[in-house]
């Protein structure tokens, strides 16, 4: 039993209150259960009325697992828990009283819970595995319309939550929208493995000196390799030394600093996702569009997306994979998978919020975006699928992704619409 399930009995009146007494054997009716305290120290429940023998009470109510959390909490010497009218818990082991000495009534609520409800929680609650999901084996229950709902919900979660870095990035960079987006997309083109050490690279220049070089390809690739210090070694490749040089220009004329930037890495990655290849295509994007910005919160469909981030590689990655060994000749573009998770994960987000910024709702035109794209393939979607469900889009499989990390590896069912659903199932 956690004291998140009695406070969810409670909220929810999810016990028989025909004949409810305290433990002194007194009388209670309840007239209003009190607004559920979720932010602030105090009492569980604010504003609560009750009645005891007849004598209605105004106050708050306080829920503990046992009476002697009472004084495990301290709450007998703090002045916030004069006003509890009434402690409600699972266990009563001993007798509670006030600052002032005065009794506390109690109500052991567990004499008022039906035995199947409290068995379904342990079923779904209590004795899942940590690498199963709690719920894995009433998932094909859920009807489509609550799934739906709830889903959406999710997904706008999870935008709020990467609203936030957006947020935090647009303080520290004086609301510079190109700039930040730059850094977003950069970390995004590092993918799992290298995605902070890009963003790192990123910042580590001011996004003034970037749009500078970004009127010469060449010149913004030596920007970029430079300040990844993939260029500190010596080269007989003409290209590498090019790049070498021009960057020993860039780093003396805009004091260009490479401290803060993380080491990048190739060991375990498949050689389309080397940091090389993927700076390459940055700087290949960033040449072709220098304004990139603009033309993404000024395009909507999904096929002008794919347009959009249709670049080809400068010629010398045709056939590298690396400055020193060549290989055979491929035109290295951003896949369709790539640019699905750019439009997750950087271009949907940044959109969200910055017109959000303008007083602007477009959540009807990100749900037409997100609904459009691919389901993503990992671990977690499949776990899902082997539930029986079916995901389609990248809506779906985000979701799916908020509900992991948010509910489920938290435990937090008593916050699902699903753990909600099962828990109520007869």
């Amino acid at each position: 039993m956690k004291e998140d399930f009695l406070h969810y009995l409670w909220k929810f009146k999810k016990f028989s209150c025909s004949n409810l007494k305290t433990t002194s054997k007194e009388e209670i009716k309840l007239y209003r259960l009190g607004v559920h305290n979720v932010a602030h120290a105090g009492p569980d429940f604010f504003n609560a009325l009750i009645s005891i023998e007849g004598q209605k009470w105004a106050g708050n109510v306080e829920l503990h697992i046992k009476s002697s959390d009472w004084y495990a909490h301290h709450h007998e010497q703090d002045s916030a828990y004069d006003n509890v009218i009434l402690h409600v818990v699972w266990d009563d082991d001993i007798e509670v009283f006030r600052k002032d000495n005065t009794r506390v009534p109690t109500l052991q609520l567990r004499d008022y819970v039906d035995e199947q409800l409290l068995d379904r929680y342990h079923q779904l609650f209590v004795h899942s595995s940590n690498h199963q999901l709690p719920c894995k084996s009433g998932l094909n229950q859920i009807p489509d319309f609550l799934l739906s709902n709830f889903q959406d919900r999710l997904f706008v979660e999870r935008l709020e939550q990467k609203s936030k870095l957006i947020m935090n990035l647009l303080s520290n960079y004086a609301n510079n929208w190109e700039a930040v987006f730059f850094m977003l997309l950069a970390k995004n083109f590092g993918l799992k493995v290298n995605g902070d050490a890009f963003l790192s690279l990123a910042q580590s220049f001011e996004f003034s000196v970037f749009r500078k070089c970004s009127q010469d390809q060449t010149v913004l690739e030596a920007l970029l390799f430079g300040q990844a210090g993939l260029l500190e070694n010596e080269s007989d490749v003409p290209y590498f030394n090019s790049l070498q040089k021009e960057y020993a220009f860039l780093k003396h004329k805009f004091n260009l600093d490479t401290r803060n930037v993380l080491p990048f890495q190739f060991f375990r990655l498949r050689p389309p996702n080397f940091p090389t290849i993927r700076i390459a295509q940055l700087a290949s994007l960033y040449a072709k569009y220098p304004a990139l910005f603009d033309l993404v919160v000024n395009t909507n469909m999904l096929a002008d997306f794919y347009r959009l981030f249709s670049i080809e590689i400068s010629n010398f990655w045709k056939n590298h994979y690396t400055f020193s060994k060549e290989s055979v000749v491929r035109d290295k573009p951003i896949t369709r998978q790539m640019v699905d998770l750019i439009l997750i994960n950087t271009v949907i987000p940044i959109r969200f919020c910055y017109f959000r910024s303008l007083g602007k709702n477009t959540d009807e035109a990100v749900m037409a975006l997100i609904t459009n794209i691919q389901a993503e393939k990992n671990t977690i979607v499949t776990r899902f699928e082997e539930s029986g469900l079916v995901f389609q889009n990248a809506l779906q499989s985000q979701s799916l992704l908020q509900l992991r990390q948010n509910y489920c590896d938290r435990k937090a069912c008593l916050k699902c619409a699903i753990g909600n659903y099962l828990l109520n199932q007869d």
